[in-house]
């Protein structure tokens, strides 16, 4: 048997332990995680956005630093479920793969270009979804260093995250997935 069909044995097996999850279920939880991510990256993209605007990519980049994981955590509460983001080459390092069900996933969606998903743990929910770089303005700090961030900007990043591997993306690229926990779901 082939490693590429290992991460799909291991999300059957996790499927199969578990309490079935029906059509109706499944449905409302993927449609709610898709709601959920909409919304959070628009805060997000609405709120760098307009830090770009103030001071552009490098005031960007230390927006980031100190109010991104703050914006998440704040919508926590609002759609009652943790909201994260994971990447194999993260910039913040508690977006780290950290979990062997996040680096599988991150494989498949890496492999696969899968759209999004929901998986069963338990009785928790949880779904995934692709960041994709879709804007060029997010190039300016995930772009390739050599040509699409200003040497401003790549100041900030190395002095605020010393082991950044979030950049040398080109737009489109698969950059990072987000994570929705539905604690109790079922």
């Amino acid at each position: 048997m082939t490693n590429k069909f290992l991460p799909i044995l291991l999300l059957f097996f996790c499927f199969a332990c578990s309490p079935k999850l029906d059509q109706e279920t499944y449905k409302k939880y993927q449609n709610s995680g898709q709601e959920i991510t909409v919304n959070v990256q628009a805060v997000l993209l609405s709120n760098v956005g307009k830090a770009i605007q103030t001071g552009g990519p490098e005031y960007a980049v230390e927006f980031c630093n100190l109010e991104a994981s703050s914006i998440v955590d704040s919508l926590n509460g609002v759609f009652d479920c943790e909201i994260s983001r994971v990447s194999a080459k993260n910039r913040n390092p508690q977006n780290a793969l950290d979990t062997e069900q996040e680096k599988q996933m991150w494989k498949l969606f890496a492999e696969e270009q899968l759209a999004d998903t929901l998986l069963q743990s338990g009785n928790d929910l949880v779904y995934y979804k692709p960041i994709r770089t879709g804007m060029p303005a997010c190039l300016k700090c995930h772009g390739n260093p050599e040509t699409d961030i200003n040497e401003a900007t790549k100041f900030k990043l190395k002095e605020l995250y010393p082991a950044d591997l979030a950049t040398g993306y080109k737009l489109n690229d698969f950059r990072g997935l987000w994570k929705v926990e539905f604690k109790g779901g079922l």
